[in-house]
């Protein structure tokens, strides 16, 4: 056994980050009026400077995305919060601020929810993307601020459901920390990307991020595939079912605004498929189905497998998803074609090496998706072109356009 020189003294511990457990200010109430509404636009209008803005949604609990509570931070204002369920629509805060520069963190969840009551900004600052953009390996809004603000906020009701009334003091100072130190950390990341050379690259990924904001999410195809479980189906008919079910359970979670799985549990699902049973009683002897809520919503579940069961084989699912105009899983090229497996394999390695000499997430230098359609099959006109159509800002494009065209030609 070795020991230490007794004149070795070992080095201190790290003193702890001091902890905020609720603002400065202390915790504001909630303003759920319209007439306090009307107070906080006016006393927002009047202060300076850029905002520091996030939104809880009850992801988890409802099925819609809406916001159930809105955290504002602006100069001398300070922190307001503001329930939109009770003031209605937040156009009139969103006018007074539209012209200034709009502090998220990790703003493309947010942003959707904040458009659906009507504020949506010109000028966007993202202190999670900045941070990407700038090489830090973790971006949680708490590691930041405790890494480059040296506090620690109380963290640890981000599953909380927000469509709760009232809410709760600790879940209120939840909410406004996350707006407390937004600025100040918005001012140190502003000055780390001047200082590399990034701040350009940061305003368009912004621009990026505040247009998808504005655009529907394109419809997922065949969505009931993403039901866990499902890869333990081994008939197209027991697809059909969990497809019936999937669709039942879709439209009653949607008119009642309730999660999905908090409607019907996937795997409660995938076992009545599997089970295929002969009449209500078998299924609701199954688990889950057996309990009261269940019960009393039993006829829904049953007419779902009753339709999946009459359905003839010719509108019974495929085992597999139908091919999509993109390309196959990767894994699959090489017997594909191998040649576009050898333009992907080396154009990967290319923007990875870019990435890695700029401290930058690859992900964040080009969407692999991109990457992948083009390798399988390249554009016969300009590349630079098919990347800017393929959603490539003109930063990535500068950077990666070069190796990729050098990547896809064939070394043989």
């Amino acid at each position: 056994m070795t020991t230490e020189p007794a004149d070795v003294v070992p080095d201190p511990p790290e003193p702890e980050l001091p902890l905020l457990l609720e603002p400065a200010g202390g915790i504001p109430p909630v303003v759920d009026t319209p007439e306090g509404l009307t107070e906080v636009v006016s006393a927002i209008a009047a202060a300076p400077g850029p905002v520091a803005l996030d939104a809880e949604r009850a992801s988890g609990y409802r099925y819609s995305q809406r916001a159930y509570l809105v955290q504002i931070r602006r100069g001398d204002a300070g922190i307001r919060l503001v329930d939109p369920i009770g003031t209605g629509d937040l156009a009139a805060l969103g006018n007074v601020v539209a012209g200034a520069e709009w502090v998220l963190h990790a703003a493309s969840q947010d942003l959707p929810c904040l458009a659906e009551i009507g504020m949506v900004p010109t000028r966007l600052f993202d202190t999670e993307l900045a941070g990407r953009l700038l090489g830090y390996p973790r971006v949680a809004l708490g590691t930041m601020v405790a890494e480059l603000l040296g506090v620690r906020l109380e963290k640890g009701h981000s599953a909380a459901d927000w469509s709760t009334r009232p809410l709760p003091d600790p879940w209120l100072a939840y909410a406004a920390l996350d707006v407390e130190l937004l600025l100040e950390l918005r001012d140190v990341l502003a000055a780390q990307l001047d200082e590399t050379g990034k701040r350009e690259w940061a305003e368009q990924e912004f621009a990026a991020t505040m247009a998808a904001a504005t655009r529907p999410p394109a419809p997922r195809a065949e969505p009931w595939r993403r039901t866990s479980g499902i890869h333990g189906l081994r008939t197209t008919r027991q697809l059909a079912a969990v497809r019936a079910l999937w669709e039942a359970r879709d439209a009653r979670a949607q008119a009642r605004d309730i999660a999905p799985g908090r409607v019907l549990p996937d795997k409660a699902m995938v076992a009545a498929a599997q089970a295929d049973p002969a009449d209500r009683d078998a299924l609701l002897a199954l688990p889950v189905f057996s309990g009261p809520r269940m019960r009393r919503s039993v006829d829904v579940w049953w007419r779902a497998l009753a339709k999946a069961r009459a359905l003839p084989d010719s509108r019974l699912p495929r085992m597999a998803p139908a091919a999509g105009d993109g390309p196959p899983h990767p894994s699959r090229w090489a017997d594909r074609d191998p040649v576009a497996a050898g333009r992907l394999t080396r154009s990967r390695a290319a923007v990875l090496a870019i990435a890695e000499e700029r401290s930058l997430p690859v992900e964040n230098l080009l969407e692999p998706a991109l990457l992948r359609r083009l390798a399988w099959e390249p554009p016969a006109g300009d590349l630079g072109e098919a990347l800017a159509e393929g959603g490539a800002r003109p930063w990535q494009i500068g950077l990666v356009e070069p190796a990729i065209a050098a990547a896809f030609v064939d070394p043989a």
